[in-house]
């Protein structure tokens, strides 16, 4: 048995560069045990595309630390209960992790603090986000409720501190059991149906900095003018990476300062703000989470509570596999089926159709979104839904209503995304190709009529106390 061991505890952080808890791990000089707890307790647990993500991204930590001399393991079950029985084997007297934010995780770290505190040191550190949650608060103390002025006070706070590099020099690591193999965590699906996400999708620490640079390199100055077309890369695309930690917030800010930099030294405007304000709403995200904890299963607008959702499990059924009739909302949900993706302007506009033209309530997508998106992160899908839905922490009116039609001609006006995602419309031309009204074999006719279906939202919302 070896004594004075340090085990460092991966989650939401899954590489090795700025990795506040290993770089402190590492520091301490003491043999190293690396671990991965697949848990499986709690609300909210990975969906199916998310599981195969992580599966992916395991391995390829995995690599990485085995061309340090190390070795992750890799254990199942309650986290309380596997940390306890590792520290106890491998005799370490210091348990590190990266704290997380969602409240089931937050409550456990909390657990695992007071129980395994009085046999070793104990210590989680900042490494998910660029500011804590309690770091911004109101002039009276309180969270943000709004994302301006919580986007301004960040703007007020010191720089956030650059990314850690990865260590140079490594510990032994420690006598620890075997743990599983990764194919034991069952986190593959039985049938092949992730072709689609394994071809537009690299996993791992490498793959996520790659798709960093390119974007810097190639894309941000662009941001702003294409980040709403989906049809074009012109989103950051990293997205994937950030949600399981492969990539840190820290080192997407501090790769965005450095380029407005240089496009600076060369007398040119950098585009780096208006992406980096896309952090901070990551960041609002979170700040939701944490200070709001009731929201990824209830309205954050108690008078929300009442709304008469409707429930209808054919509707949402036609949903979930594109078959709605309306061409855009289709082209997003045939999109995430087969790449555990979809572009963030469909995103909102899949969302509305949902909420308010069809009425079903806010759970429903984004319980679906859990379930198929490699990028499910619960404080942006509780956000996003809850934003669309209009019950959420947002000062836009409830009435804001996306028209799926306008929002295809303003954002794909040649139907390119729309071409590639619906194959039977794809011989239409410029305009009717975006028209529900324009049957083709095989598609099928519109679910809701747009201005009957925003008739009756308005109708539904009018029921709410003002």
């Amino acid at each position: 048995m070896t004594t004075g061991a340090t085990i460092v505890w991966f989650r939401q952080d899954l590489r090795i560069h700025d990795h506040a808890a290993l770089h402190a791990a590492v520091a301490r000089g003491v043999p190293l045990v690396l671990v991965y707890v697949l848990e499986e307790q709690g609300p909210w647990r990975a969906g199916a595309a998310m599981r195969y993500w992580l599966h992916e991204t395991l391995a390829a930590l995995s690599t990485d630390l085995q061309r340090h001399g190390q070795r992750l393991l890799l254990l199942r079950g309650d986290a309380q209960v596997e940390l306890t029985r590792l520290r106890a084997a491998c005799g370490a007297d210091a348990l590190y992790f990266n704290r997380r934010y969602e409240p089931h995780d937050h409550a456990l770290d909390a657990r695992i603090a007071q129980t395994l505190g009085a046999r070793c040191e104990v210590r989680s550190f900042a490494s998910h986000l660029l500011f804590e949650p309690e770091a911004v608060q109101t002039g009276t103390g309180t969270a943000y409720r709004v994302f301006t002025p919580y986007y301004r006070a960040c703007l007020q706070l010191p720089t956030p501190r650059p990314p850690l590099p990865a260590p140079r020099r490594w510990p032994a690591p420690a006598g620890a059991p075997a743990g599983l193999a990764l194919e034991e965590l069952q986190l593959l699906p039985r049938i092949a149906w992730a072709g689609g996400i394994a071809a537009r999708w690299p996993a791992g620490e490498q793959a996520a900095h790659v798709a960093l640079d390119e974007f810097i390199d190639e894309r941000m100055n662009d941001y702003a003018r294409d980040r709403d077309r989906p049809s074009l890369n012109g989103t950051a695309g990293i997205s994937p990476y950030l949600c399981v930690g492969a990539l840190s917030a820290r080192s997407c800010w501090h790769a965005a300062h450095q380029a407005a930099l240089r496009e600076r030294d060369a007398g040119r405007t950098s585009a780096a703000e208006g992406w980096t304000r896309q952090l901070i709403w990551r960041e609002f995200a979170y700040h939701l989470l944490h200070h709001f904890p009731h929201t990824p299963d209830a309205p954050f607008r108690a008078e929300w509570q009442a709304f008469p959702w409707l429930h209808d499990d054919s509707v949402l059924r036609r949903w979930q596999r594109g078959m709605t009739g309306i061409p855009l909302v289709d082209a997003g949900m045939r999109e995430l089926w087969h790449t555990g993706y979809m572009h963030n302007r469909v995103r909102m506009v899949v969302a509305s159709w949902l909420c308010k033209h069809l009425g079903l309530h806010w759970l429903a997508g984004a319980r679906w979104f859990w379930d198929t998106l490699i990028d499910a992160d619960l404080a942006n899908n509780t956000l996003g839904w809850q934003w669309s839905a209009g019950c959420g922490a947002d000062a836009a009116p409830y009435f804001r209503i996306f028209n799926p039609v306008s929002q295809s001609v303003k954002f794909d006006p040649a139907g390119l995304y729309l071409r590639r995602w619906l194959p039977e419309r794809a011989a239409l031309d410029d305009k009717a190709i975006h028209q529900p009204g324009v049957r083709v074999s095989g598609y099928p006719e519109a679910m809701v009529d747009l201005a009957e279906g925003r008739r009756q939202a308005l109708a539904r919302y009018a029921s709410l106390p003002r």
